[in-house]
Parts: structure tokens; sequence; C-alpha cells
């Protein structure tokens, strides 16, 4: 490669001259072979708002997810064994239960808002509504990492509502919450390492 920097540049990690989306090391008299990919952020101001949207994630990752899917598997089961069905609990471990799931989410969706709010830019409609922001966080993050949205969302909002429908009469559909969860789980956690390995604009100088 021709070199296209001055001999008084000292050697280290610079913007690649023949690419908008890599650093190149220069050695002081030419460029080398080593190359290390920018990511999406490419100016400091960007930086902030990729940290404060880790945050966001990590809250997810850490409750968020568990809490939304915990709760609502706790109410729909409550409910599948309320005191009158066929196989009822008692009704003190079913106002407990309810208490419980109820509690569980509202948490894990407030935390959802945030990361709607953060994924988005912006406080909007579908960030504050309970169960839309779910699936507004989840599209959005299978967007971010070139996944096909639709499809995704799709299959997981069909398989909870057959969970919420039937499980009643189909126990083995408690497996539907845990299924969404770790693919929620997994994706928000790939995101999470993009943006870790991008938030950082300077690569490490050559001595």
């Amino acid at each position: 490669m021709n070199s296209t920097a001055s001999g008084a540049t000292p050697p280290g990690w610079y913007p690649d001259p023949a690419s908008e989306r890599q650093w190149r090391v220069w050695t002081g008299d030419r460029w080398s072979e080593l190359t290390r990919p920018y990511g999406p952020v490419d100016s400091p101001s960007n930086v902030g708002g990729d940290l404060e949207l880790i945050k966001a994630l990590y809250r997810l990752v850490r409750y968020g997810i568990v809490a939304v899917f915990t709760g609502l598997g706790v109410f729909v089961s409550v409910l599948a064994h309320w005191p009158g069905t066929a196989h009822p609990v008692t009704h003190t471990f079913a106002t407990i239960g309810i208490d419980a799931g109820l509690t569980l989410l509202v948490l894990g969706t407030a935390s959802f808002a945030l990361g709607a709010r953060e994924l988005e830019g912006r406080w909007t409609v579908w960030a504050v509504i309970p169960g839309v922001n779910i699936v507004v966080v989840n599209a959005l993050i299978t967007q971010r990492l070139g996944g096909r949205p639709l499809q995704r969302v799709g299959a997981e909002v069909v398989l909870l509502m057959l969970f919420v429908d039937r499980f009643h009469v189909q126990p083995w559909l408690c497996i539907a919450p845990v299924i969404a969860a770790v693919g929620q789980l997994v994706w928000t956690s790939s995101l999470i390492d993009q943006l870790s390995g991008s938030a950082s604009l300077a690569p490490p100088v050559a001595p």
C-alpha cells in the first residue's frame, strides 16, 4: 500500500486512508496490513448515547427480561388454577401469586420502557405502553443486529399468545416464556457486545 502520511507522523493507529470504517497501523514510513474495525461509532457525540444504551440493555439482561417473562408465567399459571377452576389453588396462594406476577411485570416493563427510549433516542408512545414496548425493543435489537424483526418478533408473539390462551389445557406450553426469555437474552447480550466493542473511539497507540 502506498503511504499517504508524512514521514514526521509518529507510528500508531490511524483512520485507514483506503477505508471509512477501520483503523490501520502507520509504521512511521508506510501503512501496515494490521487493521481494526471502527464499529458503528464514528463521532465523540455518539459515545455518551451508546454508553447510556449499553446501561439500559444491561438492565434488561440483569433483571428486566427475567422479570417480565417470570411475571407473565406466574400470572398466567395462577389464573389457570384460580379458585373455582378444575385444579384450583387456595385463595391466599392465588392472591399472593397474582400480586407477585404483577409486580414482576411492572418492574420488567419499566426496564423495557427505558430500553425502548435509548434504542429510539427519545421517548415515544410505544415506549410507555406495556407489552408493546417489549415488542418494540425486541424488533429494534433484532434490526440493529441485522436480523429480520418481523419474522423473529412475530414468532415470539404467537408463541406467547398460545401460552396465555392454551396453558390451562396444555401445561407443556410453560416452555413458551422460557424460549422467549432466552431468545431475548441472547440477542440483547449480542448487541451489548457489539456496542461495547465500539464504545471507545481511540484505538491503542503504538509505542
